[in-house]
């Protein structure tokens, strides 16, 4: 159970009673053919892995259309019922010196959405700011935005810094003129001296956690590889990913 959902047993059975308990009638979009465990568990499995649907319904026994619909209906539902789970802003302290950074979340290139592309990552989708702790435990994932948006846009829109005081702060050379404490950008008129470089060897010595941090918050891979599911149930994965990297912390 656990290597196909990244979840115990115990765990999946909460959630279905979680989910069992938020849904009226109206609301049991999943399909009576795989019933409410086994929707939570495809679905699961398709959120860590982000395995072609197909291959996934010929391991269910079920149709691609059939398991499409399962993830279609339980993904939602999943960030719904976990939604406690999740930090929220307020919940960040300025004396612990927050680490923040922006990550790409990439899906498929369409057409029809040019604002998902990224030029600094070569990629489309949308990008998410993260504040992470000095130990490198994410504490606050900011709402998805589109990918061409670049870091100091996303975390000026997502308001975290409101009220706060930002130079207890640390990101990257991205968040210059945000107030957060960044490294020294190199003039173009001289070399920069000794003391600035190696505040910048320290500050980046600090921030090498969040390589780390990132890494463990994708791996659900549906967010490390490119999202195949129409664009517009893109924002509904990622929160339901996050409620259960949450989750699965508790």
């Amino acid at each position: 159970m656990y290597h196909a959902a990244g979840l115990t047993r115990d765990r999946v059975e909460e959630l279905c009673a979680l989910i069992g308990e938020a849904t009226g009638e109206s609301v049991r979009r999943w399909p009576p053919v795989l019933g409410l465990y086994r929707s939570v568990v495809v679905t699961l499995a398709y959120l860590r892995r982000n395995r072609v649907q197909a291959e996934l319904a010929e391991a269910f026994e079920v149709s691609q259309p059939t398991l499409g619909r399962a993830i279609a209906a339980v993904t939602p539902l999943l960030a719904g019922v976990l939604e406690q789970c999740v930090p929220a802003a307020d919940d960040l302290d300025d004396r612990n010196s927050p680490i923040v950074d922006g990550t790409p979340l990439p899906c498929r290139s369409w057409a029809s959405r040019p604002e998902l592309s990224s030029g600094k990552h070569r990629t489309t989708g949308l990008t998410v700011q993260v504040a992470y702790t000095p130990d490198g435990r994410p504490r606050w994932v900011s709402d998805p935005r589109p990918g061409s948006r670049n870091d100091i846009v996303g975390l000026n829109a997502s308001r975290v810094l409101d009220g706060r005081e930002p130079s207890t702060w640390l990101g990257d050379k991205g968040y210059i003129g945000s107030g957060i404490l960044t490294p020294i950008r190199k003039p173009r008129n001289r070399e920069q001296p000794d003391w600035e470089v190696e505040f910048n060897r320290h500050h980046n010595s600090i921030r090498v956690v969040v390589e780390r941090a990132i890494a463990q918050l994708k791996r659900r891979r549906v967010l490390h590889t490119d999202y195949r599911r129409p664009i517009d149930t893109f924002t509904d994965t990622i929160s339901a990913v996050i409620a259960l990297y949450f989750y699965a912390a508790e």
